[in-house]
């Protein structure tokens, strides 16, 4: 049954939907398996794009149709979400302030000078480096900048982190559970898995009322990056059940509907362990798709070892969901430094 969303709420267009669908061949290969990629990354060409653009489009009539000249939002300091909420901001005209905070203790000095952040200040977002610690809680850091802007004699929009915790947070990828449902009639494919990386909550959440408003079950599969799988799955519970509500969901959300996979999540928050690193460099050689170490490259790993270890059947149909964030892997090249395989000059090679 398709949700037919945009009867019932406003929309403001900003992506390229419906993002492309197409198979991974070498890595389906690779595990002797069906993966497609559902590529969420390249869907909007505002900032290099990402699933928050998706979510993004359901909030800005709210922001626009209230008066509001500044959007504000919160995030880690290589957020991709504040990225895109700064790309929003631009295309649209209004300011924007960003709390960054250091959710992730990643020592280099440039970690707050390249990648996301770079380009959120490149589109004019005020950045403000203060508080710390990841937590889908209410920030006191998101709060003070909301004043900030009110005592300025603005008017702010407010975003939570990852646009989760809002009334509206869960439309977009609600609603993207309909665009691969029409995806699947064109290409004559049935997705009974599919993977996404899941954190503050919305992106699964919104999947899970969506896929729940189908005839034919499916699997999802949310893999865990904050490391603190019982802290995501109570996001995810929480905006899955108030965006069945809002929409008028005619079934009951499921416990078995939301599965949050804890193994992948590395030691901590935006820290990638060996594993993450290792799915990444196969991903990039294999099909030239780039992953991130914070949520794509840990959701790629469980995808790869769910099907390895056969805890994902090898007769599946998998659909990948990449959900964007490449720009963040620049500020992570300590990670990757062992991965050049020669740094010779050409001339020393002939």
């Amino acid at each position: 049954m398709a949700l037919n969303l945009e009867e019932r709420f406003e929309r403001h267009r900003l992506a390229y939907l419906p993002s492309p669908i197409h198979r991974l061949e070498r890595l389906s290969k690779e595990l002797g398996t069906e993966i497609w990629a559902k590529r969420d990354d390249v869907s909007s060409g505002l900032a290099f794009g990402g699933n928050k653009i998706r979510k993004l489009e359901w909030l800005v009539p709210e922001a626009l149709r209230t008066g509001c000249d500044t959007l504000v939002s919160i995030g880690n300091v290589q957020s991709n979400h504040t990225r895109q909420v700064a790309a929003v901001a631009a295309v649209l005209g209004l300011k924007c302030r960003l709390v960054q905070e250091s959710w992730t203790k990643w020592d280099d000095p440039i970690y707050d000078k390249v990648g996301n952040i770079l380009l959120s200040r490149l589109m004019g977002a005020e950045t403000l480096l203060e508080g710390e610690g990841y937590s889908t809680a209410v920030k006191e850091t998101w709060e003070r900048a909301l004043e900030q802007v009110r005592r300025e004699g603005g008017k702010p929009y407010a975003i939570p982190a990852g646009a989760s915790d809002h009334p509206l947070g869960g439309l977009g990828y609600a609603n993207f559970a309909d665009e691969i449902e029409q995806q699947e009639n064109q290409i004559g494919a049935f997705f009974d898995t599919i993977v996404t990386a899941t954190c503050t909550g919305s992106t699964q959440a919104g999947m899970v009322v969506g896929f729940r408003a189908q005839e034919r079950e499916r699997r999802l599969i949310g893999i865990d990056t904050a490391a603190d799988a019982e802290m995501t799955r109570r996001a995810v519970t929480k905006i899955a059940l108030a965006t069945a509500e809002l929409i008028g969901l005619k079934r009951h959300i499921r416990n078995e509907d939301i599965v949050v996979e804890s193994r992948y999540s590395g030691p901590a928050y935006g820290i990638p362990d060996k594993p993450t690193i290792e799915a990444i460099r196969l991903t990039a050689r294999l099909e030239g798709m780039i992953t991130d170490p914070v949520y794509e490259g840990k959701s790629i790993a469980g995808l790869i070892d769910l099907v390895r270890s056969g805890e994902i059947p090898r007769k599946s149909r998998i659909l990948y969901v990449h959900l964007g964030g490449v720009p963040a892997i620049n500020a992570y090249y300590k990670a990757f430094e062992n991965a050049v395989t020669s740094s010779k000059p050409i001339a020393a090679l002939a």
